[in-house]
């Protein structure tokens, strides 16, 4: 599955065109790697997504093409959340 569908059907992002931009941004990353909006996202791998000042990093549990919003939560699990240092930069 596409990385900006992923974010939008599991609702860590909103709407799929967000997704598509912070992809493009530099603040997503699959297993440590930068991504971009069209690399696949698998089960297992570990997400790391940049908002703003917080990064959470995530592993895909499972995939769906669609989704309820109580749902959405069971397709990962947050493995951390951190608050960055304003010194870490936009890395």
């Amino acid at each position: 599955m596409r990385l900006d569908k992923f974010l939008k059907v599991s609702r860590l992002i909103k709407r799929r065109t967000v997704a598509k931009d912070v992809s493009e941004q530099g603040r997503v990353w699959i297993n440590g790697r930068e991504a971009k909006p069209a690399s696949a996202v698998k089960v297992g791998d570990e997400l790391t997504v940049r908002f703003g000042q917080k990064q959470v990093v995530v592993r895909v549990e499972r995939l769906a093409e669609t989704t309820r919003k109580d749902e959405a939560g069971g397709l990962y699990t947050i493995l951390r959340e951190e608050w960055l240092n304003e010194r870490d930069g936009d890395a």
